[in-house]
């Protein structure tokens, strides 16, 4: 078993607070169960989490940063995105700039296969190890299945990383398709708890999204399923969605932070508080203590200069350069933060 860091976060390396008997008893008791036994909490146990008092934010998320690398290790897995189908989406979902629904200023738009290689080398060059091929659509189509087919391959045989995709919802045979090209895992998000859904998408259900990540796992690909934070649920529902994810048991969790995009109907909603982000950070860590839990959209207007915090409260995987539709940072300054840190880049040969 690998042992713990000895790196501490920014903001637990301030002297301890003495905290209320409850709130002590709460994070002793998750230290106990998660840190100790490797048992997640539930969702009651998320609840209080996030409803824990900033005063607690510093010993939270370095109990988050010990169950880290207990159960998962010091490596961080660093993945590089590219959308081959931007825009022109049938959905409605309310946060994203993609829908034909909207009045946003994204425009539909093909990814050639040439381009996509020279985004899997660039991808590679960061010393990224996952290339995720994502499209903005209900489901692929033949022609979009017949591209992938192309690129995948054409990135295979030029590039040494692995392939992911997202291509919206599955049927089996494409699912079978997928496996055969040797995509690696499949990107395909709950994105908030099935209480909320019907409040940011109306054209699909929640339960369609689910079959296809049941789909995906029973195929043996890695299952990449995640969520988007800030589309107006309630703590509880942040709670409900870590149960159901974990219930779930993929491979990897994404955690997106809304970004309010211009025309779409979330536009005005407010940006997650930092404090708030790093609690959830922590809160699903622990319920999740195995799996891969990466930054994604949203965490540089969300965190700010509090990035650190993060990687030191339970993330340990990244998202570098762009996202979708909106600007990342450079990918120079997540490695330098990276190496900052002391958190080695996950191998490739550790994720075949």
């Amino acid at each position: 078993m690998t042992p713990p860091v000895t790196t501490v976060s920014p903001t637990a390396q301030q002297p301890a607070t003495e905290l209320p008997a409850d709130v002590a008893a709460l994070l002793a008791t998750a230290r106990a169960q998660v840190l100790v036994e490797g048992r997640g909490l539930d969702e009651a146990q998320v609840l209080a989490v996030l409803e824990l008092p900033d005063e607690a934010v510093p010993q939270l998320l370095a109990l988050a940063h010990e169950v880290r690398t207990r159960w998962c290790g010091p490596e961080v897995e660093v993945e590089g995105i590219v959308s081959l189908k931007t825009g022109g989406c049938p959905e409605d979902c309310h946060f994203c700039s993609q829908s034909g629904k909207f009045d946003s200023p994204v425009r539909s738009a093909w990814l050639d296969v040439p381009s996509l290689v020279e985004a899997a080398r660039a991808t590679a060059a960061t010393g990224a190890t996952e290339f995720c091929i994502v499209a903005a659509v209900r489901g692929p189509d033949a022609r979009l299945m017949a591209q992938v087919r192309e690129g995948v391959a054409a990135i295979r045989a030029a590039v040494e990383i692995n392939v992911a995709c997202s291509l919206g919802m599955l049927t089996q045979e494409q699912v079978d398709e997928l496996v055969a090209m040797g995509v690696h895992r499949y990107n395909h998000n709950l994105e908030t708890a099935r209480s909320h859904f019907a409040n940011v998408v109306t054209t699909h259900s929640w339960e369609e999204r689910l079959d296809t990540c049941q789909l995906v796992r029973a195929a043996g690909m890695e299952l990449c399923c995640g969520a988007i934070l800030g589309v107006g649920e309630t703590l509880a529902q942040r709670a409900e969605l870590a149960a159901q994810l974990a219930a779930l048991e993929p491979d990897e969790v994404p955690l997106n932070f809304l970004n309010p995009r211009p025309g779409t109907p979330f536009g005005d909603l407010p940006v997650v508080g930092a404090k708030d982000a790093l609690r959830a950070i922590a809160a699903y860590r622990l319920a999740m203590p195995r799996t891969i839990l990466r930054y994604a959209g949203g965490r540089e207007i969300t965190l700010g200069d509090l990035t650190e915090d993060g990687m030191l409260g339970g993330i340990n995987a990244v998202i570098v350069g762009n996202y979708l539709t909106t600007l990342g940072q450079s990918p120079t300054v997540d490695l330098a933060m990276l190496d900052r840190l002391s958190m080695p880049i996950r191998s490739l040969q550790a994720t075949l």
